[in-house]
């Protein structure tokens, strides 16, 4: 007896273990299922959320812009800015001073003969040889447009005989135009080796920039997205294409330079002119996508979505503005700008009521054309009565006209015995014979009776 307790109580107890190790398996498989559902959504809905939230922190990278400027040409009001006064490389937006001083040399037309010196530079360059000869123009195009480090050293030693000259040129300049924390080191925006120390800011840039507008050939030049031109010996054609993508991202922009060097990082100074508004970018050491950043300061610009003059870029305009030290926009800014968003709903929803009353209008006025064209109708069919009703009454009036001429065709036959009445008595009276007197009694009584 006690041996079969033992037994089932030994199958009981694998029963009972059997069923745990079912119960565990069951949940290890409940849970993992559910891990994997959770993995799968989680893969689908993260990048419909990145993507969603794209725009909204389109300029999430713009804390990796080391200094920034965004200014009304024409206006003392700076619309955005960040760390201005920092001294940073430019790179090649040394250019533009490089290419405004040849502008105005007045000397645009002439030719110059390429160096040997010109052509030892790195590129970027056009590839000219020494010996070649390219006019002022040209060089200047070349500079500005495909950033051709040749280009820009053929310039100095043609203006200046050397290097050294042109760069001291180029300093005096500077101070004149206004740039106080700038210093120049060579005419490309070489930052390295025996030019390092080429320096700039934001703020000192953009009063070049700023200067360097006035003239019209620089603007001219600056708009160019190819430079296309011929060596004056060889009649070597040269076709140089411009470097600055924004001219392809967005369709306001209008030039001016882009920039880069391993220490200077991405540059760019941009223009973008919309409507009533001129707008210039300056970009300094930009370690993230600059086109885009650029698109979206300038969509800003116009917008009126300005920001405070010294804050900072951040990556939220709205969400993550206060959480940042570097912040977007004021809080008010924000509010007021929300306001407008739902006030210019509003007004769009009052604009469809009006439109739509305004199709209700129309749909009337269509349907008072339509009575006034049946009314027309019918008037056009009793003018036409009208005038069968008058054809009746002219025809009434030519009988009644042939009718008279018949009562005076009858007059005139009635008339007629009268009138050989009147003929035959005046011819009997001219006929009348001479009688003696003492017949004229009978006679008399003759003619009586024959005037009877």
């Amino acid at each position: 007896m006690p041996h079969h307790i033992l037994i089932s109580a030994i199958s009981r107890s694998r029963k009972q273990v059997f069923r745990t190790k079912r119960k565990l398996t069951d949940l290890i498989m409940q849970k993992s299922t559910l891990i994997a559902v959770l993995v799968v959504i989680t893969a689908m809905i993260v990048p419909l959320f990145l993507h969603a939230q794209t725009r909204d922190d389109s300029l999430q990278s713009q804390v990796q812009i080391n200094s920034y400027i965004v200014k009304e040409t024409g206006s003392s009001k700076v619309l955005m800015a960040k760390d201005i006064d920092r001294p940073v490389s430019p790179a090649s937006l040394t250019k533009i001073l490089t290419c405004i001083m040849a502008i105005e040399s007045g000397r645009m037309d002439q030719d110059v003969l390429i160096t040997k010196e010109s052509t030892m530079v790195e590129p970027s360059k056009a590839g000219f040889r020494q010996g070649d000869k390219i006019k002022l123009v040209d060089l200047v195009k070349a500079a500005m447009v495909n950033s051709s480090n040749d280009a820009a050293f053929a310039i100095a030693i043609y203006l200046s005989g050397n290097i050294d000259s042109f760069v001291a040129s180029m300093n005096y300049k500077a101070k004149m135009i206004g740039m106080k924390n700038s210093r120049f080191t060579n005419p490309a925006g070489f930052d390295k080796g025996i030019y390092a120390g080429n320096i700039s800011t934001a703020e000192d840039l953009l009063r070049l920039t700023e200067y360097a507008v006035k003239n019209p050939v620089f603007n001219q030049v600056a708009r160019l997205e190819k430079a296309v031109f011929m060596e004056q010996t060889t009649h070597k054609v040269y076709c140089l294409r411009t470097h600055n993508k924004l001219l392809d991202k967005y369709p306001y922009a209008v030039g001016i330079k882009t920039g880069y060097t391993t220490r200077a990082g991405g540059c760019l100074i941009a223009r973008a002119i919309k409507d009533d508004k001129d707008i210039l970018l300056v970009m300094l050491n930009a370690k993230t996508d600059r086109w885009n950043v650029a698109a979206n300061l300038f969509d800003m610009a116009f917008t009126n979505r300005v920001l405070n003059p010294e804050s900072a870029l951040s990556g939220r305009l709205v969400a993550q503005a206060q959480s940042r030290s570097e912040t977007f926009a004021p809080a008010t800014a924000i509010h007021k700008s929300k306001k407008q968003e739902i006030a210019g709903q509003k007004s769009s929803c009052k604009s469809k009521k009006q439109e739509i009353a305004g199709q209700k209008n129309s749909s009337k006025t269509k349907k008072q054309v339509i009575a006034g064209q049946k009314n027309s109708s019918k008037s056009k069919k009793q003018e036409i009565a009208g005038q069968k009703n008058s054809s009746k009454t002219k025809k009434q009036v030519i009988a009644d006209q042939k009718n008279s001429r018949k009562s005076k065709k009858h007059e005139l036959v009635a008339s007629k015995p009268a009138r050989k009445t009147k003929k035959k008595i005046a011819l009997t009276l001219f006929l009348k014979p001479i009688v003696p007197s003492n017949q004229i009694c009978n006679n008399d009584q003759a003619y009586r009776d024959v005037a009877a």
